[in-house]
């Protein structure tokens, strides 16, 4: 119990990180409970919490590791449960709707994976129709791209639609995509360094996690299908990803973990565990668009799906990524890759649910989607048992001249 007022998925159990401008306009840590925010940067000059909790971002506290990040957590619950406590505490709660949330950490760098065995299939069958849709590399390693960490934005900022060139029956013509479409993922915020050159085992991988928020990795369809032959993604990825304002500390998803699904074959040795490393969050893709914003209906959800059937799991993601050498950054940001499941209902992205622009998908204003249209609201929304992930929102905007 808590003395402070609590809703559904914000409570003790959660406590997720963010920042936001304080009255001086100096950006500071805040932490949700409820619909309000306890602003670190004022319980630090009470000497409440530790000096790195007073920092301007997260990178201070992200790069302190695991048993800082645990003595945080329980120092933030016993203030919030104490009674004694709650005349020096409450002064420093700020309400949410009050706040203007930041990119919560510089991002250092982003990797993108392609860990679910079924958007991976759909995918292939739409493109390979006459070949095995799964590549001969998939079940082997986690398939991922480096992406441009310095297009990664928070919730509620617009997305410009991106030009670049879209392949003809005449070749090649640059302009705006025609297919603009969302990927509903979730991702992992590096806390903890590693040595350059020293791989971290898959034991030792979720050591290195700080926590997780949802991501939309915003994709240029048209744009991608022309340039990612023979090296992978590029400027049909690289305009936006968006993330979520809280960043929810591992610790939070705890009750969520499972056991990640059977792998056939079996993956190298530096890719096996026994522990459960898979969680089982509930996230969702919603839309709205103009029409339905100007009359006033709620976002309509496109897809639901279960983040626990990815192929690959965070920890396997670490592994692969540092078996090279490749060092961790405080700061990196990993994300799953598209999450989909096997039913059509569970697809996660517009590319999948309207099968390639062949069965538009039917909305509640009359309209329907292939792809996304200027003025399209995409929301992503996720749920670890009692925990709320913070919610991805991103309005598509009309592409410059």
């Amino acid at each position: 119990m808590t003395w402070a007022e609590t809703t559904p998925g914000f409570g003790l159990d959660n406590l997720p990180y963010g920042v936001a401008p304080g009255p001086d306009g100096r950006d500071r840590i805040v932490v949700r409970i409820g619909d309000a925010a306890l602003d670190l940067a004022g319980l630090t000059a009470e000497e409440l919490v530790p000096p790195e909790c007073g920092a301007m971002d997260l990178v201070p506290l992200m790069a302190a590791g695991p048993e800082r990040w645990a003595e945080v957590r329980g120092i933030l619950r016993n203030l919030l449960v104490e009674e004694a406590n709650r005349p020096v505490v409450e002064p420093w709660l700020v309400p949410v709707d009050d706040l203007e949330l930041r990119l919560p950490f510089p991002v250092a760098d982003y990797v993108d994976f392609y860990s679910s065995e079924a958007h991976a299939t759909n995918v292939g069958r739409m493109f390979r129709p006459d070949d095995e849709p799964l590549l001969p590399n998939w079940r082997h390693l986690p398939v991922g791209y480096h992406g441009r960490a310095g297009t990664v934005v928070v919730s509620g900022t617009p997305i410009r639609r991106p030009v670049g060139q879209r392949p003809t029956d005449d070749g090649p013509s640059v302009g705006p995509t025609q297919r603009l479409d969302f990927e509903l993922e979730v991702g992992f915020v590096v806390g903890t360094a590693s040595s350059w050159g020293r791989p971290v085992p898959v034991d030792e991988a979720e050591g290195h996690l700080f926590g997780a928020v949802l991501l939309d990795d915003w994709s240029a369809r048209d744009i991608q299908a022309w340039e990612y032959r023979p090296l992978g993604p590029f400027l049909g990825k690289s305009f936006a990803t968006s993330i979520s304002a809280w960043v929810v500390p591992m610790a939070a998803l705890d009750p969520v973990r499972v056991a990640g699904p059977s792998q056939d074959p079996a993956p190298p040795e530096y890719l096996q565990s026994d522990g459960d490393h898979a969680f089982a969050i509930d996230v969702v893709a919603s839309i709205r668009t103009q029409a339905m914003r100007d009359r006033g209906d709620d976002a309509h959800a496109l897809t639901r799906t279960d983040f626990r059937d990815m192929y690959w799991t965070a920890a396997q993601q670490v592994a692969h990524l540092t078996v090279n050498g490749a060092s961790l950054r405080t700061g990196d940001l990993l994300g799953s890759g598209t999450v989909s499941g096997w039913d059509q209902a569970t697809y996660g992205s517009l590319l999948e649910l309207a099968w390639n622009g062949e069965h538009p998908v039917d909305l509640p204003d009359g309209s329907t989607r292939s792809f996304l249209e200027d003025g399209d609201e995409v929301i992503l929304t996720g749920w670890a048992g009692d925990v709320a992930l913070g919610p991805v929102a991103g309005t598509v905007v009309e592409a410059r001249a």
